[in-house]
């Protein structure tokens, strides 16, 4: 019974260390664009949850502004 047990749980740590390694390169980095699809969609959630998103277009047209644009 012990067996049985264990099979289903490396199968699983296996599947997770594929999931892990999407996008990484052979010295264990994620290429850039790998990371920024990974982070950009938790970023746009948490904005929009805490409010955020005014903060950020408040502070993109000062920065146009003091561009010239």
């Amino acid at each position: 019974m012990a067996h049985t047990a264990g099979r289903p749980a490396t199968r699983v740590q296996g599947r997770l260390a594929e999931l892990s390694a999407l996008g990484a390169r052979p010295g264990g980095h994620r290429h850039p664009l790998v990371a920024a699809a990974m982070v950009i969609p938790l970023a746009v959630l948490l904005a929009v949850l805490f409010g955020g998103v005014e903060a950020v277009v408040t502070q993109a047209s000062s920065v146009a502004g003091l561009l010239g644009l």
